[in-house]
Formats: structure tokens, sequence, C-alpha cells
């Protein structure tokens, strides 16, 4: 497997270094039995333990170091990985003293020493209420209908949903400036009012789209690394680029750049957003978008950006991945291959290409027999089709012997059908002869071709890690599909069809 696979959620852009002024937690939480006790944070989609409390006295948590903790909502867990309660922590407030009781945790929650995190916990206590009454209101639909139960929730639901609106945006205007006001209204959605009609008389649904996405991130401040460590950045950045941007590899490289320019230089937003779209954008599954991972790579790891994220091995591992993949990108000239065919075999075995041990002693055969290898070749270039298929594969790969005679079939069918149609099949190993059974005696009738010569390299030039790899070139080789399934050919070849109409008008 070729993937890097980078992990954003990486040790060494964690640990960084800690004022030392020190911190010093105290939280008395009544009827508790828990004997140790541990403080959590958020990072991204991760949690990382950043203190532990090895004896509880009578319900007595103390965390104390002469670290100064990062900015962010912390969380105390139990020994048995339980989370209780989260909590603020900021440049100004790493002393504190907070109070609960089992009874009911939330209700009798207090933090005495910090107006911030007490105000948090009227916040959790009113949310929490309206929860409840979510519940309850939801309780008394049963024996309903399902119509008149979904108007019953829908009337009662709405009250509810307005009621927590309005004191979440009060909430937030009495503590604009404060680092907990910055957390909820990152996790506050910013919805559109007075929206106009659209010519069908309903609300226009496109004033709707660009007015959530231009606000989406209002009020967000990228260069705060706090942000980062609550509970709610990593969903909410997940779904603006997965859920409310255009799905284009060139709209997300665009949208990755916007994102990126509003963070600072060296902080550790910055240097996990590198990595998460690093991430992302190569584990991508959706066609093409390994031209956002090269993007990524171009932008920010070449530039010198990942010095503090990745090390130096890894950072040329990452280079040499997207010198692999930018000249297949969708829309690029395919990179040439000069192939044998099973006529040519005998050629280059006479010359000694099927016993040749070492790529020296390749490379001196080749300069040897230049001139008659120049006859021998079949390149890709040389064929002609308006739709060409460039399939990699091998006799021994299980899904090969699953696929290449749907493929076949697929291949009859489409040219009945009148398309110009033609299959450039590169045999990936060198087993000659049992290649050559393969060929035969499942009646491969179309361009069936090896790398005979060892010239080619076409595990990197066409990023060739597993097979089969279906490629779709067209009439000038350019690169319109790939890594694709049988079942798609028809469908792209079709779309294909379409481009080249629209071009003759």
């Amino acid at each position: 497997m070729k993937k890097l696979l980078l992990s954003f959620s990486l040790l060494s852009i964690i640990t960084s270094t800690y004022a030392q002024s020190g911190h010093d937690i105290r939280i008395n939480f009544k009827n508790c039995k828990d004997s140790v006790m541990y403080l959590a944070f958020y990072q991204f989609d991760k949690s990382y333990l950043a203190d532990t409390c090895k004896k509880v006295v009578k319900g007595n948590i103390v965390f104390k170091g002469p670290k100064t903790l990062e900015k962010g909502i912390y969380y105390l867990v139990s020994q048995d990985k339980a989370r209780y309660f989260d909590f603020f922590i900021s440049d100004n407030n790493q002393k504190m003293t907070m109070s609960t009781d089992t009874a009911d945790l939330v209700k009798n929650l207090k933090c005495v020493t910090h107006k911030e995190n007490d105000d948090f916990f009227t916040y959790i206590k009113f949310i929490t209420a309206k929860n409840k009454e979510y519940a309850d209101v939801k309780s008394k639909t049963k024996g309903m209908n399902k119509k008149d139960s979904a108007a019953f929730m829908m009337e009662k639901g709405k009250v509810l949903n307005e009621t927590v609106i309005a004191y979440e945006n009060a909430f937030l205007e009495s503590h604009k400036g404060t680092f907990v006001g910055d957390v909820i209204n990152l996790k506050m959605e910013k919805e559109a009012k007075d929206i106009p009609k659209a010519s069908n008389g309903r609300p226009d649904s496109m004033y709707i789209y660009n007015y959530y996405k231009n606000h989406y991130w209002d009020g967000v401040n990228l260069q705060d690394d706090g942000i980062m460590r609550t509970p709610f950045f990593s969903d909410r950045l997940k779904k603006y680029f997965n859920n409310v941007i255009v799905q284009h590899p060139d709209t997300m490289s665009a949208e990755i750049d916007r994102f990126m320019a509003k963070t600072k230089a060296g902080t550790m937003m910055q240097k996990l957003l590198i990595a998460h779209f690093l991430f992302t954008s190569e584990s991508s599954k959706l066609m093409g978008f390994d031209k956002v991972f090269v993007h990524v790579i171009d932008k920010y790891i070449r530039t010198g950006m990942a010095k503090e994220v990745y090390d130096e091995a890894t950072i040329a591992k990452i280079k040499e991945r997207g010198d692999i993949l930018k000249p297949l990108l969708l829309g690029s000239q395919a990179p040439d291959l000069l192939m044998i065919d099973t006529t040519g075999h005998k050629q280059i075995a006479k010359m000694g290409f099927d016993t040749v041990k070492t790529s020296a002693g390749a490379t001196k055969l080749y300069y040897d027999n230049a001139q008659n290898l120049a006859q021998t070749f079949v390149p890709l270039y040389g064929v002609k089709s308006d739709y060409l298929l460039l399939v990699f594969w091998d006799v021994d790969c299980g899904h090969c012997k699953t696929e290449i005679p749907k493929l076949l079939e697929e291949y009859h069918a489409i040219k009945k059908e009148g398309y110009d149609l033609k299959v450039f099949s590169v045999y990936t190993q060198h087993e000659y002869e049992k290649y050559k059974k393969y060929i035969i005696d499942n009646k491969l009738d179309w361009i069936n071709i090896y790398d005979g010569v060892h010239i080619n390299n076409i595990k990197e030039k066409y990023d060739i890690y597993s097979t089969p790899v279906i490629y779709v070139l067209d009439r000038n080789k350019k690169i319109k599909a790939k890594r694709i399934g049988v079942e798609q050919v028809k469908d792209i070849v079709k779309a294909m069809e379409k481009e080249y109409k629209s071009e003759k008008k």
C-alpha cells in the first residue's frame, strides 16, 4: 500500500512547551467514590491526558503542577473512563475551585473562583433542562398516529428551539470577548433571517445557502489555539468541508487556502490544520481529489510550513508522493508507455531481457539493442481511438481474475454500440508463458502488452500499488477518469461522447 495515510494527531505537534507558572485545579465532588481521577482536554477530534489525581480523599480532587495548562475545554474523567463535566481553562484561570454532587451532577455544578466557568455551568443547566423538557414533550406523543405526532412535535419543538436560540443569543451577547463566548459562538449555527422569496414564491434556497456558507465562520478566531481544544471545532470543520462547500477539487483547494490564511504562523492551530488537510485529501474516496492532496503538498509542505509538523524523512516521503501523483491528475496528459506485445516477445527474449537479473544489466541490454527495440515497441501514443482504457492487471491477482472477464464483456458491449473504444491492457509482471496462456484461454482480443524491457517503471509512473487499475483516456491521451470500477466504464464513455459533441457545436 503506497498511500501515506498521514495521521494529524501527531505526538510531535501535541507536546508543546508549557510556561512555568503552574496550575491548581481543585474539585469538591460530594459522594464521589472514585479513588483516582484524570484531567483531560479536547484537541481536534481526539482527547489527551493533562494531569492525574492519584488519590481522591473524601471527594476532594486536586490537579496541581508547575506547568501552565494550554487554553481549552477540559473535563473530569473517572478511573473507569466516565466523563463527568466540562470546564474552561485559559491563560488567566489556572487556579480554580469547583464543586458538584453525584446526586445531581449538573444541577450542583459551581465554580466559586471563576465567573466564566460559573456562567458556563449556568448555560449547561439551562440546556440540560430544555433537553429534559423536549424529552417530556416527546413522551406525550405515545399513542398518537404518525401525522398527529409529527405536527405536535413540530409545534412544541419550534417553541423550545426558539427559546434555546434566544437564550444562546443573549448569552453570547453578554459574553463577547470572553473564551466561553467564543466557544458558544463556535457551537451556534448562523442562519439567515428575512429570507427573500424565489420566483416560485418559496423561500430562496440559494440565498439561504449563500448566507449560511458566508457566515459559517463568523466570529471564529482561527489564530486562537484554544478554539481547536473544544469538542465543537473538529465536527464544525468537517461539516463545512464535507457538506457545506461544493465537492470539487478546485473549490476545495481554494477553501483550504482561504481557511489557512486566517491562521497564524507557528500556532498549534496552523500545524494541525496542515496535517488534517493533508490526511483528508489523501484519503478522500472522491475521484480527482488527489489534486487537493497535491495542492496541499505544493502550498504547505514544499514551502517549509510543515517543518514543525513532520520530520525530514516524512516530509521527503510526502514530496515524493506528490511527485508521483502530479502527472496523473485528471486532465493531465497521460505519461507514454513503450511496451512489448506477444509478437515482439521472441525478439526481446533473444536479446536476453527475459533472463536479465539487474537494472544495470537491463540498461546495458537496452542501449546495446536500441535500434532494434525501436521497431518492437508498442507505444501508448501509437494507439488511435476516441476512448482508450488503460488497464493494469496481473495474472495471479484474485481480484483481476474476477474483473478482467467483466471488463472484456463490457468492452464488447460498448463496441457493439458503435463507440470507438480500445483497451491497452498492461500485464504488470514478467512471467510471460503464464501471461500468454491467460490471454489465449480467456480470449483477450484487445491490445495485450507488458514491460518486457524493464524501462517503463509502471508502478511509479502510473501509481500502481495494487491491481487491477483502470484509467480512461480521451482521443488526445488526456486522463478523464482513473481507478474506476468496470461498472463505471460505460457511463464515463457516454459522458465523454457528450463532451465531444458539445465541442463540435
